[in-house]
């Protein structure tokens, strides 16, 4: 059995300008003390064709952690923009929210990213080279993607039952993994995922609004 639950993430600040920080409100259940770390990481997928342009954006330790409830603001810088490929600047992408004890992964939770320009024009008629500080970034807050992961909590040898076999429909969410969707809170947003044979390429079209900047989810 999992020892941490994350039972809430609100995304705060958002929409945002692109250079704005991202801010995550985290909220999760401590079953029973945990004399080591949690490590949480943010990461930012910068393209949809290759893990090389992934950026960790920041990571934390938090620990050791006594039983009840705990909420914590994560909050890391924008990406560094040269790294970003040109031609993956503007739309949709996604940003990872990582939670790891004693270097193993039990849980991830990724939000797509829509990233566009202000001014109506430069959305018809975008630049060639893109231009960051005139971008807006929206989160699509109310339709994440959570994975979760079976670990060995204690010290012992004896490692949970098997992790099943199952692929996130998400870039860079994949793995051995329990994957859990909550249903639509009434965001209007068209989203089309496609994956190559490798498992690692993503397609991804939306547009719309989201109505809500929370979720309530059990990891």
């Amino acid at each position: 059995m999992a020892k941490v639950h994350i039972t809430n993430v609100v995304v705060l600040d958002n929409p945002s300008s692109f250079f704005n920080p991202f801010q995550f409100e985290l909220t999760f259940e401590c079953i029973e003390e945990l004399k080591e770390d949690l490590e949480w990481k943010m990461i930012y997928v910068g393209s949809a064709e290759s893990e090389e342009y992934d950026q960790v954006l920041d990571t934390i330790y938090v620990g050791p952690i006594p039983e009840g409830r705990h909420i914590f603001v994560f909050q890391a810088d924008p990406p560094d923009t040269t790294r970003i490929p040109e031609q993956d600047a503007l739309g949709v992408t996604i940003v990872l929210l990582t939670c790891s004890y004693k270097g193993q992964e039990f849980v991830r939770v990724g939000y797509f990213i829509n990233n566009e320009y202000t001014d109506p024009e430069m959305r018809e008629n975008p630049p060639a080279k893109p231009q960051f500080d005139k971008m807006t970034r929206n989160i699509l807050a109310s339709k994440p993607r959570v994975t979760r992961f079976k670990i060995n909590w204690d010290d012992t040898n004896n490692v949970e039952d098997e992790q099943q076999n199952i692929v996130d429909d998400a870039a860079g969410m994949s793995g051995n993994g329990e994957n859990n969707q909550p249903g639509d809170t009434g965001m209007e947003w068209n989203e089309e995922l496609e994956m190559n044979e490798g498992g690692n390429s993503l397609q991804m079209m939306g547009n719309g609004n989201e109505n809500s900047n929370s979720l309530a989810m059990e990891c």
